[in-house]
């Protein structure tokens, strides 16, 4: 069998922000076991964000919508992996916190170096020209070793790949069952070629320095009440002009594709 993401594509055509909501592409996802690890969207919530006061952090809506675009691939046991620093394969040592059978199929020292090797368990199909951008799930941080990223031509790869950490340094890392362990993320392979990064004078753009103006007034000013005490300011808490999608002063809103909250699809079997 094969899980998919939506149904129905038609690439190519003239899309209304509607449209684009609702318009699906498929993402064909392929187990490579009979148990093969739960695949879910991403998720909001990260540890260090909820410990905030008033969990100020998820005010940052660029956090969120990172976390939440993609989806996580997670660990299917709990394991413990230490590294004592050498260069071989055995000088990482893996524990799982109960016997796992076949648990070299799923998490290896395969790279040697202070690499730790897992596997997705899925063969992804991505429509032509589209790739996936596998790391480490957004803002999830994870002390003592660090995901490697790598983006994969899955329109035409016959097999699948893996995600790879690296420890920082010697020492003792656990992934908890799960905890994602990978991410993955449609990339559109050849439109990034197609930009051309041109630097330039803000004075050469008078209506977007006007709303960059605009906007520094009402955020300096809003730091300075707070910072007095302004009781109402401090009710106020924070500004909203990028979560609403608005500029100050009336000078202008984002387009329709504006988003502060992302909906992607669960695994269905097709």
């Amino acid at each position: 069998g094969r899980l998919v993401f939506g149904h129905g594509a038609q690439l190519g055509r003239k899309d209304t922000p509607d449209t684009l909501r609702s318009a699906a592409v498929e993402l064909e996802c392929y187990p490579m076991s009979d148990q093969p690890c739960d695949l879910v969207p991403g998720r909001q919530a990260r540890d260090w964000m909820d410990a905030f006061p008033s969990r100020h952090a998820y005010r940052c809506l660029p956090l969120s919508m990172a976390n939440t675009t993609g989806w996580e691939v997670l660990c299917p046991v709990s394991f413990t992996a230490e590294w004592n620093g050498g260069p071989s394969q055995n000088d990482i040592v893996i524990t799982p916190d109960r016997p796992a059978a076949n648990l070299h199929h799923f998490v290896t020292s395969h790279f040697s170096r202070g690499v730790m090797t897992m596997h997705p368990q899925y063969l992804f199909r991505t429509p032509p020209g589209w790739g996936l951008l596998a790391t480490g799930a957004p803002n999830h941080v994870k002390d003592g070793i660090a995901p490697l990223t790598g983006l994969i031509e899955t329109d035409w790869l016959p097999f699948p790949f893996t995600m790879n950490w690296i420890f920082t340094r010697p020492g003792r890392v656990r992934f908890e069952r799960g905890e994602p362990f990978c991410f993955i993320t449609p990339i559109e392979h050849r439109k990034a070629e197609q930009f051309d990064p041109v630097i330039r004078s803000l004075d050469s753009n008078p209506v977007m320095k006007g709303q960059f103006e605009a906007w520094n007034r009402e955020r300096t000013g809003f730091n300075r009440r707070l910072a007095a005490g302004d009781p109402e300011t401090a009710k106020e808490a924070w500004q909203r002009f990028y979560f609403k999608g608005e500029i100050p002063d009336d000078l202008g809103t984002a387009p329709e594709t504006h988003a502060n909250k992302r909906r992607l699809k669960t695994p269905r079997l097709g």
